[in-house]
C-alpha cells in the first residue's frame, strides 16, 4: 500500500540530527502502549461489539475535531453531535463526513491532522488524503473496515499492542463494565481510575444527584461528613480490587488546604441543607485534595491533579451539547503557593506519588519542574490536551529537563477518548522524544550510549513505574 506519510516525519529538518534520531525512534517504535490515563468508555471493550458508522466512531467524540470546525462557523447539529436532552442530530452521517472534509485544510500543521492521518493510514489502511475529492470514497473504505472482526475493538486492542489501558470513572459508578472484561475470559488488561470531582463539587446543581448516585451504589446513607469519607474510602477499595492504580482530581486552581475535622464537617452540612455557596465549595474541593493525598498514602493509588482549565467556558453550548466539546480553556494558575499545604503534609513521603498537570505552560520551568525536581512524591504529568502537539511537547522538553531531569516526569499517556487515535499519540510522542534526546546527543550535553535508555524509559519505563503499573 503506498504511503503518504513521511518515514521522517517529526524527526527534524537537519540531515545530521535526523541520522541520530531515527534509530532511537525505532528502538522504541514497537514497543507495548502502556496508557495509564485516558477516556475511553470501558463499555467498548466489555461488549466488543461492531463500531459505528465512521462519523458517529471519529468525529462526534473527538472535541479536538468538533472545535476547529465549530470554530469556522459550522454548527454542532451539522457535525452529527446530538444534544443533551437527547434529540439526535438531523444531520445525516454521510454528509457529516462531507462537512469534515471541506474544512480539512484548517488542521493543517496541528496535532489532530497527525493524529487522524495515522488513524486512516496505519489503523484503517486508507491510501488517499481525506479531501472533498476523496471523502465519500474514504467513508465507504472505512465502512467496509469496520465490518470485518479484526476491526472490533478488542481485536485492535491487540493489534496495538495495548498494554494496559486506564479508563476514568467518576466515584459513584458501578464498574459493571470493568467487571464483564475481568469476568469474559478476554485477556486484556483494563483498569478504572477513581474521579471522585463530582462528589467534591457542593454548591454545584448535580452535587446531590452524584451523593444519591454514590449512596444507591455503596449502599450506604451520606448523612455527614464522617460517612462521606467513608463511602468514599470504600470506593477507592472497590476500584482497586478491579485493578486501579490510579486517581484523577481536576480543577481550576491547584488551591490545597487542610481544614479541622469540624469546620469540613460543618461545610458539609451546609451541603447538605442546601445553602453552600462558591466559597463554600472552592474551601471544600482545596481540602478534599489534601484529603485524597492522604487516602493515597494510605492506599497506595497514584494521585493526578489536572489544574489550569476553565471547563465549559461557552456556557450555551454546555447547555445544549454537554460538556467536553472542545470550550475548555487554559487560565493561570499558582502552583507553588496553591501546593504547598498538600506537599507539607504529604509531599515528603516517597510512599505518595502525585503527578501534575497543567494548560498554563508558563509554570513549566518556573514552577513544576523545580517543585518535581525536589519532593520526593511528586513527578510531572506529559503535556495536556492544547499542549500535546508537536511544539507543545518539543517547550515541555525543553522548558523541564534541564531543572527535574527526566525520571521526575511520568512517561506519555494519550488522554483521549479517541480509541482509534491510541497509536497515533504515542507514535508521534515517540518521534518528538527521538527528536528531542538526539539533539541532546548532538549538542554533546548526553553521551550516544545513555540515549536509548533514555527513549525506553519516555515510551513505557516511566508510565509503569509512575503508576505503579508494572
Amino acid at each position: 500500500m503506498p504511503s503518504f506519510l513521511h518515514p521522517d516525519r517529526f524527526l527534524g529538518t537537519d540531515p545530521a540530527l535526523v541520522a541520530i534520531a531515527r534509530p532511537l525512534y525505532e528502538s522504541v517504535a514497537r514497543l507495548p502502549l502502556v496508557c495509564p490515563h485516558g477516556h475511553v468508555d470501558p463499555a467498548l471493550l466489555a461488549l466488543d461489539e461492531r463500531f459505528p458508522e465512521p462519523t458517529a466512531l471519529m468525529i462526534a467524540p473527538d472535541h479536538y475535531v468538533l472545535r476547529m470546525v465549530y470554530s469556522l462557523g459550522v454548527p454542532f447539529e451539522r457535525l452529527g453531535v446530538p444534544r443533551l436532552d437527547g434529540t439526535p442530530s438531523p444531520a445525516d452521517p454521510r454528509d457529516v463526513w462531507r462537512t469534515l472534509a471541506a474544512h480539512w485544510h484548517a488542521f493543517a500543521a496541528t496535532p489532530t491532522r497527525a493524529w487522524w492521518e495515522y488513524q486512516l493510514h496505519e489503523v484503517l489502511e486508507i491510501p488517499e488524503r481525506l479531501s472533498p475529492a476523496t471523502a465519500d470514497a474514504i467513508y465507504d473504505a472505512i465502512e467496509t473496515r469496520l465490518a470485518e472482526p479484526a476491526f472490533r475493538p478488542r481485536a485492535l486492542f491487540e493489534r496495538f499492542g495495548i498494554e494496559v489501558l486506564t479508563t476514568t470513572d467518576g466515584a459513584s459508578d458501578s464498574l459493571e463494565h470493568h467487571e464483564k472484561i475481568r469476568t469474559s475470559g478476554w485477556k486484556g488488561r483494563v483498569v478504572p481510575c477513581f474521579r471522585p470531582d463530582a462528589a467534591c463539587k457542593i454548591a454545584s446543581p448535580g452535587w446531590w444527584t452524584e451523593i444519591e448516585r454514590l449512596s444507591r451504589v455503596s449502599g450506604r446513607a451520606i448523612d455527614s461528613y464522617r460517612a462521606f469519607l467513608q463511602v468514599l474510602a470504600e470506593r477507592r477499595r472497590r476500584f482497586r480490587e478491579l485493578g486501579a492504580t490510579s486517581t484523577d482530581h481536576g480543577v481550576e486552581s491547584p488551591f490545597t488546604h487542610r481544614l479541622s475535622a469540624q469546620a469540613a464537617a460543618n461545610l458539609f452540612e451546609k451541603a447538605l441543607s442546601g445553602t453552600a455557596d462558591a466559597a463554600d465549595q472552592a474551601a471544600f474541593e482545596a481540602h478534599m485534595l489534601v484529603e485524597m493525598a492522604r487516602m493515597s498514602l494510605e492506599d497506595g493509588l497514584v494521585m493526578q491533579l489536572h489544574a489550569g482549565s476553565l471547563r465549559n467556558h461557552n456556557p450555551w453550548l454546555a447547555a445544549t451539547y454537554g460538556p467536553d466539546r472542545g470550550a475548555d480553556i487554559p487560565v493561570a494558575v499558582d502552583w507553588t503557593r496553591g501546593l504547598r499545604p498538600l506537599l507539607s503534609e504529604c509531599g515528603n513521603d516517597a510512599r505518595f506519588r502525585l503527578v501534575l498537570f497543567t494548560l498554563d505552560e508558563a509554570t513549566y520551568s518556573r514552577e513544576l519542574a523545580p517543585i518535581a525536581g525536589h519532593y520526593p512524591a511528586v513527578r510531572l504529568g506529559p503535556p495536556w490536551w492544547f499542549h500535546d502537539s508537536i511544539e507543545g511537547m518539543l517547550r515541555y522538553r525543553s522548558l523541564v529537563t534541564e531543572t527535574a531531569g527526566f525520571w521526575n516526569t511520568a512517561g506519555f499517556n494519550d488522554d483521549t477518548r479517541a480509541f482509534l487515535s491510541i497509536p497515533a499519540r504515542h507514535d508521534l510522542a515517540r518521534r518528538i522524544d527521538a527528536r528531542y534526546v538526539a539533539s541532546l546527543v548532538a549538542d554533546r550535553r548526553i553521551a550516544e550510549d545513555e540515549a536509548p535508555r533514555i527513549m525506553e524509559a519516555l515510551a513505557v519505563g516511566l508510565a509503569r513505574d509512575t503508576y505503579r503499573l508494572g
